[in-house]
């Protein structure tokens, strides 16, 4: 049946091509690679009349349609090269196989397009990692290749770090993700590194972004074909670390001259674990908790789209996207508990712990995009969100006797936490010539209704009962209001950029409980400019010089404003705070180019209002996790990336930042920090006999902060792939072993007044993973870089 409709496809596209001619073919350069945006021009010899003009992609490839009979001349061209020509009879469908440009004796003062594609970009707005072109995403999901991505670390808790600071906000496809936190980190694992193109790094955002992240966004481009005709990929991968476990996706494509239709599903099943041990000291007490966690998921994602053409200006486009993550956990925790400097225990709390969460979240969005040969474009924007979660966590917290034989006391108890958040935006971008530049200008408006149930229950003899005191309703609002205007024009060797945005946020927090509580009602409306521009100046062919400066805010989450409490055990909690106020962030950034690869880039920023992770004692045993504008942060970030070939069959990739993070707060209770940190990426890429390919990268960093309040030790991986390809380059098989020396896990400690905790904790990181991938339909085309749609700003708050 599958090879009958291959075969149906086939005869329809090639009746639908009868009808009209085309010529395809690949530029490359003296050294034989692939050469990106050279300029082609097909004219008729009769009259030297401009018949159609294009630029090849990034694999050197372009295409040209809708073509007649006719005799013609085809012209090449790329700075640094002499002019290509070629005159010739079309006749039929053709194919001009590979075209060798030879480079220019002229001296050009004009950028030179680097024809080989690295496995890092380094763009005037933003850095380009290809994750294409690397070996090592082998059965790898996307939030592990966030790891690898240039000036990017992973925390302890698995917040993202991009040039010493927190605060970035993910976006999919060139708008923010639904998901925050735990639920965003769900929904990464489960994005197979299989179906992303590239990821991009933009420090400094325009205005117009959005002005949410401290440390700027990070886009994660899915793949998306431009071939005409069906095409698609399926993959699919086994992890084997402490348990076995699947990832498994496909995406298709199927376009035609009216329409474009698109999709993608992937999933994530199987078990992973985890480890946390805290031994923390309060009161003159020492407990010593170790917990051991065994997660197991199921996840999937579907995401389907439809463009449909209108004009060659107007394209009217829909897409609806979910995500279902069904999400057990098995938290086995054992607390001995003495008082410091003895010898002998007084207690010991064992908690073992089971939790089940089922997150659905639901996003549509429709889009119309409008673009004229005047410079003009228009794109509208309307979406909707809808995020549930229903957790159910059982907790029976059991002391035992220094012997653990004797049952002392014991507290069991259950907290159901059902989550619902909507989200509703409309955005427009308009962008049209202005005084020999770009004008562009914009609005959106977007509202946010979130309400959280927290019911606790206490349970004895098996009876559950509500403890109305310890339950409590969160309902949040909140309405941002925006626009922006942005200018950008280039001079001979200058360009600017500079834009302005202003946002008002009105927001309204309600806690309903059996408690007199001050905080019941939190309202908030306040409004801020965001101002952002820049300067490039490049010198000559080789060395371009980027000033940029950015103002930032960091909103809190939802939940992180909720007051309501998240029992960890019976003495640890992590606790809301609706007095949480944005953070505010001023960036600044020099950068230098040398020669298209070699970067430098010095970065200094100030946070204020730092959202500062504290540890509070609570009574004589009990402790509590909350975020706090208790400290303003400093950032100087000096980073260097470079890809480099040293031989033929050998290219590098290494990029390298260091950081100095400084916190100062008037709070005697805060210890002040400072703290260097180096952390390193390198990537080897080698062609080995057979046809073979084998990377080996690796990760470090050295000690950092997490929180302004956590001082971590160093860590990092090691890791290996190999690639075979078969079937036409058709069917890729790799293999591939992370974290081989085991030194990913963490190790640190925090002080916060009279409590001090010494922590470590991990994962099975340590893993081998084998994958395959699977190219089918047609392939007239490389696979394209392409955007669509996520969610708004707001909805990515959501933990």
């Amino acid at each position: 049946m599958k090879r009958t409709l291959l075969i149906l496809l086939f005869f329809a596209y090639s009746i639908s091509q009868a009808q009209e001619l085309s010529i395809t073919g690949s530029v490359k350069d003296d050294s034989n690679q692939p050469l990106a945006g050279a300029t082609i021009l097909l004219k008729t010899i009769e009259n030297d009349t401009l018949i159609k003009a294009t630029i090849s992609n990034i694999e050197g490839v372009f295409l040209m349609e809708n073509l007649k009979l006719n005799s013609y001349k085809l012209e090449i061209s790329s700075i640094g090269y002499a002019k290509f020509e070629k005159q010739f009879e079309l006749k039929k469908t053709t194919n001009l196989g590979e075209i060798s440009m030879t480079q220019s004796e002229e001296t050009l003062d004009e950028v030179l397009v680097e024809a080989e594609k690295p496995i890092v970009q380094v763009l005037a707005d933003k850095t380009v990692f290809n994750v294409e072109n690397t070996l090592n995403t082998t059965g790898t999901n996307a939030f592990e290749l966030l790891r690898k991505a240039p000036g990017v670390l992973i925390d302890n808790s698995g917040g993202i770090i991009v040039e010493g600071k927190a605060g970035v906000q993910i976006y999919i496809n060139d708008k923010p993700s639904v998901l925050r936190g735990d639920d965003l980190q769900s929904f990464l694992k489960g994005l197979q590194a299989d179906d992303i193109a590239s990821l991009e790094i933009i420090t400094q955002p325009s205005s117009k972004y959005d002005a949410a992240g401290n440390a700027g966004i990070i886009n994660i481009k899915l793949k998306k074909n431009k071939s005409l005709g069906t095409n698609g990929n399926m993959n699919s991968s086994l992890t084997i670390g402490d348990y076995a476990r699947i990832n498994n996706g496909l995406s298709f494509n199927n376009r035609e001259k009216g329409h474009n239709l698109y999709g993608s599903y992937s999933n994530r099943f199987g078990k992973s674990t985890n480890y946390l041990y805290l031994l923390r000291q309060q009161n003159g007490i020492e407990f010593d908790a170790k917990t051991n966690s065994i997660f197991d998921s199921n996840s999937n994602n579907f995401r389907i789209g439809y463009d449909f053409f209108a004009s060659d200006k107007s394209t009217i486009g829909a897409i609806v996207q979910t995500n279902f993550n069904n999400f057990f956990s098995d938290n086995n925790s054992r607390t001995p508990i003495r008082q410091i400097g003895e010898t002998s225990f007084d207690s010991i709390l064992i908690a073992n712990n089971r939790s089940h969460t089922i997150s659905k979240n639901l996003s549509t969005n429709l889009n119309y995009r409008y673009s004229d040969t005047l410079g003009r474009s228009l794109n509208i924007d309307l979406d909707y969100g809808k995020y549930d979660r229903d957790g159910n966590a059982f907790q029976p917290n059991i002391y035992y006797g220094s012997d653990e034989m004797e049952i002392l006391n014991q507290n069991i108890t259950r907290q159901l936490t059902p989550t619902n958040i909507d989200v509703w935006t409309a955005k427009t971008d308009f962008e049209t010539n202005f005084l020999n530049g770009k004008l562009a200008s914009g609005f959106k408006f977007s509202n946010v209704v979130t309400d959280n149930n927290f019911q606790f229950y206490d349970i004895e003899n098996s009876v559950e009962s509500l403890n109305k005191d310890r339950s409590n309703r969160f309902e949040y609002r909140e309405n941002i209001n925006a626009g922006y205007i942005n200018f950008n024009k280039k001079w001979t060797k200058w360009s600017f950029q500079g834009g302005l945005r202003v946002e008002q946020t009105i927001s309204e927090g309600n806690l309903r409980s059996v408690q007199n509580n001050q905080n019941q009602t939190v309202k908030r409306n306040y409004t801020n400019l965001f101002p952002s521009g820049g300067f490039t100046y490049q010198l000559n062919r080789i060395n371009q010089f980027a000033i940029n400066y950015s103002r930032r805010i960091e909103r809190p989450n939802y939940q992180s404003l909720n007051p309501f409490e998240y029992k960890i055990d019976e003495l640890s909690y992590r606790r809301g705070n609706p007095f949480l106020q944005p953070q505010y962030t001023n960036n600044f950034k020099l950068s230098h180019t040398y020669k298209y690869k070699f970067t430098t880039s010095l970065s200094y920023s100030h946070v204020s209002d730092f959202f500062a992770q504290i540890t509070e004692a609570e009574g004589e045993r009990r402790n509590y996790i909350m975020e706090r504008n208790i400290a303003n942060q400093k950032v100087w970030n000096l980073g260097i990336s470079w890809p480099f070939k040293l031989q033929e069959w050998w290219n590098v990739y290494v990029s390298l930042n260091g950081s100095t993070n400084s916190y100062k707060s008037d709070n005697p209770d805060f210890q002040p920090i400072s703290q260097e940190t180096l952390s390193f990426y390198a990537q080897n890429t080698i062609a080995l006999p057979a046809e073979i390919s084998m990377e080996i990268s690796g990760w470090y960093s050295s000690p950092t902060v997490w929180g302004g309040t956590y001082q971590t030790k160093a860590l990092g991986s090691l890791n290996l792939a190999f690639q075979k390809k078969f079937l036409d380059e058709n069917l890729s098989a790799k293999i591939a072993m992370n974290d081989i020396l085991y030194t990913a896990p963490w190790r640190g400690n925090t002080r916060y007044g009279n409590l001090y905790i010494q922590g470590q904790g991990g994962s099975d990181s340590r893993n081998i993973v084998f994958s395959l991938s699977y190219n089918f339909g047609s392939q007239q085309i490389k696979k394209a870089r392409d955007r669509k749609t996520g969610l708004e700003d707001e909805s990515s708050r959501i933990q």
